[in-house]
C-alpha cells in the first residue's frame, strides 16, 4: 500500500474523501428527507468569511428539476462543441438524479463589505467576491463528502458555469458570482477511482 493511500483510509472522514467520485447517472431511488438535511447541515458548516455564511441552498426535485434539465438544454444549441455536448450530458444527470441542490452566493458579504472594513467599494469588490467565492465552494465540498459519507453520489456540474446567470435567474437567486448544481441520488454506475498526481507533482517546501 502506498504511504499516501495509508494516510486516507485513517479514519471514516478520510476515507470519504478517498471514496467521492463524479457520478453522472444514478438509478430511479427517491432521497428521504432526513439524508437531504444530513448532507445540508454539513454544507452550512463549512467555514465562511469572516462567518458571514452568504450561500443560499435551492432544492429542485419533481417538475421544477425536468423544467432545468429542459433549461439547460434549451441552452446548449448557443455554444459549440464540446460546451454543447457536455451541457446536455449535465441535463440528463439532473434528471435522472431524485434531487438537485443549487448553491448560489447571496452577496451579502460583497454588498456589506465596505461596511465591516471602511474600505473603498471599488477597490475591495475583488476582495469579497473571492472570499464568497471560497466560503461557497467550501459549503459544495462538505456537501460532497458527507454524500459520500452515507452512501449517496453525487457530481458537480461545473460546465453549468457557462450559464450561470441564466441559471441564477431560473431558481429564483441574485445574479451572482458563485453558482453550483449538484444532483444527489444513488450511483447508476460503478465509477473508477480517477488518476491523481502524485503529491511530488504537486508540493514544494520553501
Amino acid at each position: 500500500m502506498e504511504q499516501s493511500e495509508k494516510y486516507l483510509l485513517r479514519n471514516d472522514t478520510l476515507l470519504s474523501i478517498r471514496n467521492r467520485r463524479s457520478m453522472r447517472v444514478f438509478i430511479d431511488k427517491p432521497i428521504n428527507d432526513d439524508d437531504l438535511w444530513t448532507i445540508l447541515r454539513a454544507a452550512n458548516q463549512a467555514p465562511s468569511a469572516h462567518n458571514q455564511q452568504s450561500w443560499r441552498f435551492v432544492i429542485l426535485r419533481g417538475q421544477k428539476k425536468i423544467d432545468l434539465a429542459n433549461f439547460v438544454s434549451s441552452k446548449a444549441h448557443n455554444f459549440s462543441r464540446p460546451s454543447s455536448t457536455l451541457l446536455r450530458m449535465a441535463a440528463r444527470s439532473i434528471v435522472s438524479a431524485p434531487i438537485v441542490i443549487a448553491v448560489a452566493n447571496s452577496g451579502e458579504l460583497i454588498s456589506r463589505g465596505t461596511e465591516l472594513f471602511k474600505v473603498d467599494k471599488n477597490s475591495a469588490y475583488d476582495f469579497f467576491r473571492i472570499m464568497e467565492i471560497q466560503s461557497s465552494a467550501a459549503a459544495v465540498q462538505n456537501l460532497l463528502i458527507a454524500a459520500t459519507s452515507i452512501g449517496l453520489a453525487t457530481v458537480w456540474l461545473g460546465i453549468l458555469v457557462l450559464i450561470k446567470n441564466d441559471v441564477l435567474r431560473f431558481i429564483g437567486e441574485p445574479e451572482g458570482e458563485f453558482m453550483a448544481v449538484v444532483p444527489v441520488g444513488y450511483a447508476g454506475q460503478i465509477s473508477t477511482e480517477p488518476g491523481k498526481k502524485s503529491l511530488e507533482a504537486v508540493v514544494r517546501y520553501l
